[in-house]
């Protein structure tokens, strides 16, 4: 049966077969509901594995390589294992719900996220190309799954402690740790940040100033958190972008590593292999991988008298935090300091580490309704 025709004049034609002749008019009457019902357009043979290897072969232009094998693995892992060799027109919100729930049983929220935004977008893609009508996916909801590690802070005398035993590590990570503890930046900005990056205030031109342009005979002192180690050198979101003033420390510390570096500095300047002046770098100049910066970690929490396969160097950052709303620092200013877009992320992602009480209604009604306490 003719059902239209291309931009191009051709006939669109749409058949059903069958063993008999009334077979056959039902199997094209069924092709025919579909058709004007927008529910497919592709060929009935059009599978789930289908959409996803096409998503992960045409869908991923611009990600970082690592983005794009953590995809495939999990892809080819979890989605087309279980839902692969369904037809993409038959797939129901009844697959995905019993599909994610005996995933929850194994794996973590996060885990069981990445796995429907893997098969979202790539039913989304095959929208877009005309294979299917609708997406089913975007009608389920993600079950909580397997409880992950929780992230934990440091107390402050544990803070102290890590703090002593860096001092007796190598300048290096001692930098990197005091940095990352006392300004709450994150793991991937502290190993871009670079030397240009780190200003002082020069009071006579009234302009923060490159310490490898003006020096270290000032007062006050900041870094630029403008760039990390994603793909692209861009930072997490817009509002992780931010200029932080340096504590004391940080400053003595960034000051002692400025020295120790400058004879590996002149010979790489000279070498011409400078490259970002990066300044968290191996003696050659190049960056610190993540897996070195949590070897050398570890050594300092070791040292410090905790278990050190218990904590990881993000960690540091839930430290700043929970340190600061320990201090009475307002959420907000938290939210500032450590770049989230607003208080609901810092909220939800730091949930353990900060204070849980909001102290100003309680003191105004005391004040307001007084009461004489019990003896």
């Amino acid at each position: 049966m003719t059902v239209g025709y291309t931009p191009a004049g051709k006939r669109i034609v749409k058949k059903g077969s069958g063993k008999t002749k009334t077979e056959a008019k039902e199997k094209l009457k069924e092709i025919l509901r579909d058709h004007e019902d927008g529910l497919a357009l592709a060929p009935t043979n059009y599978t789930v594995a289908d959409a996803v290897t096409y998503w992960l072969l045409h869908g991923l232009k611009g990600r970082a390589p690592r983005t794009v094998a953590l995809y495939r693995d999990f892809a080819e892992q979890h989605v087309i294992p279980s839902l692969g060799a369904r037809k993409l027109r038959d797939l129901s919100v009844e697959d995905i719900d019993k599909w994610l729930a005996k995933k929850a049983a194994t794996l973590s929220t996060r885990t069981l996220k990445l796995l429907h935004g893997i098969l979202n977008r790539s039913i989304k893609n095959a929208m877009v190309r005309e294979k299917v009508k609708r997406n089913v996916v975007d009608l389920c909801e993600v079950p909580a799954g397997r409880s992950g590690r929780r992230s934990k802070a440091l107390t402050l005398p544990q803070a102290e402690s890590v703090l002593i035993a860096a001092e007796q590590a190598d300048l290096r990570i001692r930098a990197y740790i005091v940095l990352s503890l006392l300004t709450g930046a994150r793991t991937e900005e502290l190993r871009e940040l670079a030397w240009p990056y780190v200003v002082a205030f020069h009071a006579e031109r009234h302009a923060w100033l490159p310490v490898s342009d003006v020096g270290w005979e000032h007062t006050e002192f900041a870094i630029y958190v403008w760039r990390s180690v994603r793909k692209g050198g861009d930072t997490k979101t817009e509002k992780s972008r931010r200029t932080l003033k340096l504590p004391q420390r940080c400053v003595d510390v960034l000051k002692a590593l400025w020295k120790a570096q400058k004879a590996d500095r002149q010979a790489a300047s000279e070498a011409g292999r400078l490259g970002k002046d990066l300044v968290f770098c191996t003696k050659t100049g190049t960056a610190m991988s993540a897996g070195n910066t949590r070897r050398d970690f570890r050594k300092v929490i070791a040292a410090a008298g905790l278990d050190a396969e218990e904590w990881t160097p993000r960690e540091m950052r839930h430290s700043f935090v929970s340190l600061l709303s320990d201090s009475g620092m307002p959420i907000e200013n938290i939210s500032r300091l450590v770049g989230h877009t607003n208080t609901v992320v810092t909220e939800t992602v730091y949930r353990q580490q900060i204070r849980p009480v909001i102290q100003d209604g309680a003191t105004a009604m005391d004040a307001i309704f007084k009461v004489e306490s019990e003896a």
